[in-house]
Order: C-alpha cells, then sequence, then structure tokens
C-alpha cells in the first residue's frame, strides 16, 4: 500500500481538536469543514464560510459542545480505503492531483470521520481544554476566523 508522504508535522492534540471543531461546525452551523487551517502547537486558528457572524452565545456553545467530545475519550483509529470506496462518502476535491489510489480516514470515535494524513493522538484524553481566543467576522467574504489554543 502506498500512500502520499506528508509535508508536515502537526502536534497531534491540536490536529486532532481541528477534527473534533470542524464536525462540530457542521453540526451547529450546517457548513463545510474549515476553509483554512493554521494548526500550530501553541495556538491555531480556523476559517469557515458561513451565512451570518456566529453570536458569542454560539461562540460558548460551540466551545462546550468541542469540550464536550473531548470530554468523551473517544478513541481515534484509521481505515484505509480506495479513492473508489471513498466517492460519495468524502469531499475528494480537498485531494491533491498525485493523491495515492489508497486514502487514509481517520475516526474520532463515533462523531468524525474525514480523510487525512496527518498525525492524532490515540484518545481525546489526551488532548486537554479547548479554550476560544477570539473570533473575528469578515462580512464581505463571509469568512469567521477563529483563534483557540489547548489548556
Amino acid at each position: 500500500m502506498e500512500l502520499n508522504v506528508h509535508n508536515k508535522q502537526e502536534y497531534p492534540p491540536m490536529h486532532t481538536t481541528e477534527h473534533i471543531i470542524n464536525q462540530t461546525m457542521i453540526r451547529l452551523f450546517g457548513c463545510g469543514r474549515s476553509v483554512e487551517a493554521h494548526i500550530e502547537r501553541k495556538k491555531s486558528k480556523l476559517d469557515y464560510r458561513l451565512e451570518d457572524a456566529p453570536t458569542e452565545e454560539q461562540v460558548k456553545q460551540l466551545e462546550d459542545a468541542v469540550n464536550e467530545v473531548i470530554d468523551r475519550h473517544l478513541d481515534v483509529t484509521t481505515e484505509y480505503i480506495s479513492q473508489a470506496e471513498a466517492q460519495g462518502r468524502f469531499d475528494l476535491q480537498r485531494l491533491p492531483d498525485d493523491a495515492s489510489e489508497t486514502v487514509r480516514v481517520v475516526h474520532v470515535g463515533d462523531y468524525d470521520e474525514c480523510l487525512c494524513i496527518g498525525t492524532h493522538v490515540t484518545n481525546t484524553a489526551e488532548i486537554g481544554q479547548f479554550k476560544i481566543l477570539s473570533h473575528s467576522w469578515d462580512a464581505e467574504s463571509h469568512i469567521w476566523r477563529m483563534r483557540f489554543k489547548l489548556i
């Protein structure tokens, strides 16, 4: 089985949290996964395309929901499938043109699954607590940016 080489080394707790945030955004706001991500050890940021800016109450609801998922101590597992099997199950538009025929699916318990070649924790118990540091809204582009850290 040949997979693409990954070009960066993420901090596993922060990268796994990105998966949880993405699924939580889908569930709370009905949007897609982040359109831009900058994941670092100390603090990270994610951009989402939304119809309207989230209220402060919604931002707090997001933070609480992500922490609730983390606190479930979910196992993080992987499976390998063909691109043909992934068709219709995942958005393959984000795959690079030279993506291998075999792709890796990362599961965060039964909460989220997505195609990913990054590094992750083995259980959400390893993450810590998620804290939104700040957020901003660009009304012209309809992009909401969230900055966060793990404590």
